[in-house]
């Protein structure tokens, strides 16, 4: 288990689990938009990215290995989508 202020144990705290599942097949686990803005911003004493968006990418990627959805989508292809500008309507 991480220590308590580390982004994956907010990630786990934000999803009301105690641990995450380490198969894509059997993944239950999906954040909203709005949760991964919400870890970005109390991490960001411990996210290197200067903006909300660049913490939001930070944790995302935090989510590929926690095996943890992000929009319904696993989270390559959901940054991929951020980058292609679907999530801008959270980051205006």
């Amino acid at each position: 288990m991480s220590a308590r202020n580390e982004t994956p144990h907010v990630i786990i705290q934000t999803l009301g689990q105690k641990k995450c599942n380490g198969d894509w097949d059997a993944s239950t686990e999906n954040l909203s938009m709005e949760q991964v803005k919400q870890v970005a911003e109390k991490q960001k004493d411990r996210l290197t990215g200067s903006s909300v968006y660049a913490r939001s990418r930070e944790v995302m990627g935090t989510c590929v290995a926690m095996r943890v959805k992000v929009e319904g989508m696993e989270p390559k292809a959901a940054l991929q989508a951020m980058k292609e500008g679907r999530f801008n309507e959270h980051f205006e």
